[in-house]
């Protein structure tokens, strides 16, 4: 099978809008996916971890997709976060999602409980035989405690549900070896914003990013730079985001990014607990590195 091109490029891992009362802010979520659609994002991601999943209800979860669908006037291709640590729990939400309009899932590595590599071998490939729409693998150690290792996706790549990876795990040294050893049509998207050019240098396809909710021209640039092969250009807008990036997880996901679409207008930066709002150190440091860097 040929190489799923839908899920080439940038993915936007969109953040979830909430308003002073701590409910969902649909107008701010409504301008925050028109300012990624106009900024050439190639495909939309709802509810990863970046949208706080872990504190958006089920109930919440399904309106939040509904009305991205709705508001999502170029028809990109969507990805549905569906993951967890009960593989019965996630099977159940498989049966209860309306797939309308979704066209894969990004399921995370089981977290806390630790399973053995054989143990997540099971555990997707229970998911990819129940879900009606293509699989995305998603390893995040720094947030799971466990890696999915490189034999481990090898194996998961023969399922023909299970299309692709994001991996946050930072080995680049495990990145060259799925490059080397994967099948060519099996998507490998990094979660890593800073190492995207490093990674698709030795053969991945793209990036499912947190920086594109801000900045999406500019992600968008960079990394069809890199996938074009100019690697010049690339590393320019690279290196611009270089302290950007490492002050955006300072106080932890997404409470960095969502100051900066504040500092922009879309939304407001509160999020839920036990996250808490940026510091104002924070927000300045954060402000003053869009404007050295033209960002704003």
């Amino acid at each position: 099978m040929p190489l799923d091109q839908r899920f080439r490029g940038v993915g936007a891992a969109l953040i979830t809008p909430f308003d002073e009362q701590n409910e969902i802010d649909y107008p701010g979520l409504k301008r925050l996916i028109d300012l990624v659609t106009e900024g050439g994002t190639d495909f939309l991601v709802v509810q990863g971890t970046t949208g706080e999943s872990p504190t958006v209800s089920s109930k919440e979860k399904r309106d939040i997709l509904a009305f991205t669908i709705q508001n999502n006037t170029k028809s990109l291709p969507v990805v549905y976060g569906i993951g967890g640590n009960d593989t019965k729990s996630v099977l159940d939400t498989i049966e209860e999602t309306d797939f309308n309009g979704v066209d894969a899932i990004l399921s995370v590595c089981p977290y806390y409980n630790k399973p053995t590599q054989e143990g997540i071998i099971a555990h997707f490939t229970a998911i990819a035989d129940a879900s009606p729409v293509p699989v995305l693998l998603y390893n995040v150690p720094g947030r799971t405690v466990v890696n999915v290792k490189a034999d481990t996706i090898v194996k998961l790549a023969e399922h023909p549900n299970i299309i692709g990876i994001k991996d946050a795990g930072g080995s680049i040294e495990q990145s060259m070896e799925l490059a080397a050893r994967v099948p060519e049509d099996f998507l490998l998207l990094s979660g890593d914003d800073n190492l995207v050019t490093t990674m698709v240098s030795v053969g991945w396809h793209g990036v499912i990013s947190v920086i594109a909710n801000a900045f999406p021209k500019e992600f968008h640039d960079l990394t069809w730079h890199a996938l074009e092969g100019r690697f010049k250009e690339a590393a320019k807008l690279q290196l611009a985001f270089l302290e950007f990036d490492t002050l955006l997880y300072i106080e932890s996901n997404p409470v960095g990014i969502k100051k900066c679409l504040e500092i922009k207008g879309i939304c407001s930066a509160d999020v839920r607990l036990p996250l808490l709002k940026a510091s104002k150190e924070l927000g300045e440091k954060l402000e003053k590195a869009m404007v050295r860097e033209g960002f704003m």
